[in-house]
């Protein structure tokens, strides 16, 4: 059976997330800011189910990137009790800047 594992964000990706949700909403309109919402959402627990179904692009820190969408990445690591959120990072920067954090546990 299958363990699902608990989600837990950094600092770093609460920001980048809400950042995200600001922008969406004063360019576009609270639909695409809703559907924006609901794919993170659903990539998250997809996640939850199964960690390694994206590739490590960090060997060392073991860190996994899930392409969000053409402008954003989702950073994450896994460790043996729950799931980290690192960063959402917009793909048009440069990777070699992305600054990862620990996600704040409860």
């Amino acid at each position: 059976m299958q363990m699902v594992k608990k989600i837990v964000w950094s600092s770093f990706a609460e920001e980048d997330f809400n950042i995200i949700i600001e922008y969406i909403l004063k360019n576009w309109s609270n639909t695409t800011a809703n559907q924006f919402i609901d794919l993170v959402d659903y990539i998250v627990k997809q996640i939850s189910f199964q960690p390694k179904m994206y590739p490590i692009i960090h060997k060392r820190l073991k860190i996994r990137k899930c392409v969000l969408t053409q402008q954003n990445s989702l950073y994450y690591r896994e460790s043996k009790e729950l799931i980290e959120i690192l960063r959402i990072y917009d793909n048009r920067q440069n990777p070699a800047k992305v600054k990862f954090k620990k996600a704040d546990k409860d």
